[in-house]
């Protein structure tokens, strides 16, 4: 694995973070997003999901809190678009993006994987990349019952003590899942392994994540 070194940017970084339901995000990127608050403090951070009913959405900010921290420029945003239906309100979701876009002007952004099988993932994908276009954009990747992991070609390597947060942060702020079979640290800790493998990662953990353009 040949590393390719970015310059450092000598100022703190916006980062748009973007997810179909609670938790996704978290599962699918925030150890890298841990990983950048330490090596560029102070960064904005916007975190905005879909679909969240009262008690996901009440999950989903106390989450935002616990992962950026309160003194931090942040700013988390549930949607109430219904569960599973997408594809059916695409035209609404895309007027959301479209008043995100006139209100935001990201470094950096995350959304889900372009061929995540989950039809609410696959359409928050498909918009990001409809009105973000001059933009970096990352897919991260949630594994689950579907089977649809894929290949990434982009890693970050994480510190053990991050990924143990990160874990631990996940199942504390979600309660309302800890009844799911899948739902568990083993889950979590087995795909930030697997992609430390991928990555030859010195500490043996990364995230992995999907670009499908970058201009260098």
């Amino acid at each position: 694995m040949i590393p390719l070194i970015f310059p450092k940017l000598n100022r703190p970084l916006k980062i748009l973070c973007l997810g179909a339901h609670c938790d996704d995000i978290e599962i699918g990127c925030c150890g890298t997003i841990l990983r950048l608050l330490e090596d560029y403090p102070d960064s904005t951070v916007q975190w905005t999901v879909f679909s969240a009913s009262e008690l996901r959405a009440a999950e989903f900010r106390a989450s935002s809190r616990c992962f950026l921290g309160e003194d931090l420029g942040w700013l988390s945003k549930a949607h109430e678009f219904p569960d599973g239906y997408f594809p059916h309100v695409w035209k609404e979701i895309k007027d959301s993006f479209e008043r995100m876009k006139s209100t935001t002007d990201p470094d950096l952004i995350f959304t889900h994987f372009r061929g995540d099988l989950h039809q609410d993932h696959r359409i928050i994908s498909e918009l990001t990349w409809n009105t973000f276009r001059n933009h970096v954009i990352l897919e991260y990747e949630i594994p689950k019952f579907d089977g649809d992991l894929a290949n990434p070609n982009l890693f970050l390597a994480l510190s053990d003590d991050i990924c143990r947060k990160k874990v631990r942060l996940i199942r504390e702020n979600y309660p309302s899942q800890a009844g799911k079979r899948w739902f568990t640290e083993d889950t979590f800790r087995a795909i930030l392994r697997l992609r430390g493998v991928e990555a030859n990662s010195a500490t043996g953990l990364a995230e992995g994540f999907y670009a499908r353009k970058l201009l260098l």
